[in-house]
């Protein structure tokens, strides 16, 4: 399993949020350069992790974003489930036209397989792997 580099942008968004005292607003441009990477590839995160309710976002002078949960009830597993648009591990899990269909049988493991990466993930809450990374944002 592969996440995108997408889904490694929002979980820095998040895991930076996270380390940040209660309700200081964060700018994109802050996080971008703490982890030397592309502004615009950032705001696209952000705004997905907005519409999921996993940040809140305040416009204008002086905007930025925060946490909209605690840290404690954000679950790594869904955070990850809500930025990867696909699954498919392999390419027959989006079409139907394999010749080893219907009595294949990796298809089903391998569907089960993504479940129990997604399903471990959930074990972690944010406030975890954000209490992890806190001594790296020190070192900067």
């Amino acid at each position: 399993m592969n996440l995108t580099l997408f889904t490694d942008y929002a979980l820095r968004v998040l895991i930076y949020a996270a380390n940040q005292p209660q309700g200081r607003l964060v700018q994109v441009d802050e996080i971008a350069r703490v982890y030397g990477i592309s502004r615009n590839h950032l705001t696209k995160a952000v705004h997905r992790l907005g519409q999921a309710g996993y940040l809140e976002t305040v416009r204008g002078r002086g905007g930025g974003m925060r946490l909209a949960l605690p840290a404690e009830e954000i679950r790594i597993g869904e955070v990850v489930r809500a930025m990867e648009d696909d699954f498919a591990v392999v390419g027959c899990f989006a079409d139907a036209s394999c010749v080893l269909l219907p009595g294949c049988r990796l298809r089903r493991a391998l569907g089960e397989a993504v479940d129990a990466f997604l399903e471990t993930l959930n074990r972690y809450t944010l406030a975890e792997v954000a209490l992890m990374a806190a001594p790296a944002f020190r070192e900067r």
